[in-house]
């Protein structure tokens, strides 16, 4: 079958590899669309850590169950359309018995398996991570799987330090592909929404996808500490270190940092010293990924029309290298998807 490899770091190859059979447990899904995701171009680029060459790339999928292994334990069936990646962390399988599976974490299973491969014709996964899709729903949409899931995770932490409808709340990166995503939940949830970005085009884009102030970067700062007296969460989603230096600046006293987007490790360290956070009362956490409950309750959203994807960049499978590159260079807002792997 046709795939996208990483056979080296900096370059993805499309080539053929054998077509999987579901094992014990898994559904064989054959990919109708798949989402690009920015973590794939750090992975690709190898900005985190090192990977084992070569690896499968994607993590983000919608397609058609064409088969189910024995003992699949599912209500699903052959046939049914369904979205797959629960963000690529515990895409693949969790353990269901530990205790962060038993805490809605499964992401930090011990036995987790991260979900790649959907750059692919075909991909085997285990059964119970998949979510059966409503017809409301389009092919499009298939960003829900990792950046609208990742964005809806990190905006229901928000009400956890007691913050509610109403307050304010700064989303930094918020053109983005998991920002655009995170001004729409916000809202719904009904909060006081500041997107924050860089660029015109990107602030127009901000404003019309629901957002009641869209601020420039360099001139969020004097604003919301003029105007709003501070937010009462940032949430950072751009993934450079000058985007959670404007995060903490915004806070008032007593805010919630939550962090998103991860940075190339080049990129050095974050500053901060206890003194401030002490004094300011500050707090600072991090949000990965949901899980496949959240992936339920985004996908009902989504179906409601209450949250969409914008996807700026269609493209196909042979064109990975370059939509990468344009995503490096923020070329277009929202997602990019592939839509026909075969092209």
């Amino acid at each position: 079958m046709r795939a996208a490899i990483v056979e080296e770091i900096g370059k993805v190859s499309i080539v053929d590899i054998p077509k999987p059979s579901p094992k014990d447990g898994e559904a064989l899904v054959k990919i109708t669309t798949a989402g690009i995701c920015h973590s794939d171009l750090h992975i690709m680029l190898g900005d985190w850590i090192e990977i084992p060459t070569p690896i499968p790339l994607g993590h983000e999928g919608i397609g058609i169950i064409e088969e189910l292994g024995p003992d699949s334990r599912t209500n699903l069936k052959k046939g049914d359309r369904v979205i797959l990646g629960l963000g690529g962390q515990a895409g693949r399988y969790w353990c269901g018995t530990c205790e962060y599976c038993l805490a809605g974490k499964p992401m930090y299973c011990p036995e987790q398996q991260v979900l790649w491969g959907t750059f692919s014709e075909y991909v085997s996964v285990w059964a119970k991570t998949l979510v059966k899709l409503p017809d409301e729903i389009s092919n499009n949409e298939v960003p829900l799987a990792c950046g609208g899931l990742t964005a809806y995770a990190a905006i229901k932490k928000v009400s956890k330090f007691g913050i509610p409808a109403g307050k304010t709340v700064a989303i930094i990166g918020a053109a983005g592909g998991l920002g655009h995503y995170a001004v729409q939940i916000a809202k719904e949830f009904g909060y006081k929404v500041i997107g924050v970005d860089v660029g015109s085009d990107r602030l127009e884009f901000v404003r019309k996808i629901g957002a009641d102030y869209a601020l420039e970067a360099n001139e969020a700062g004097k604003f919301v500490n003029d105007k709003l007296r501070g937010v009462y969460a940032s949430i950072v989603f751009a993934a450079n270190i000058p985007a959670y230096e404007l995060g903490l600046k915004l806070l008032r006293v007593g805010g919630v940092l939550i962090a998103v987007g991860l940075p190339a490790f080049s990129e050095g360290l974050l500053s901060i010293t206890p003194f401030d956070i002490v004094i300011r009362d500050l707090h600072i956490i991090g949000s990965f990924v949901g899980n496949v409950e959240d992936m339920r309750e985004l996908v009902q959203l989504a179906a409601k029309g209450k949250v969409k994807t914008h996807v700026g960049r269609v493209a196909n499978l042979s064109e990975i290298n370059q939509v990468f590159e344009e995503l490096r260079n923020r070329k277009f807002e929202g997602r990019a998807i592939i839509e026909n792997i075969m092209k």
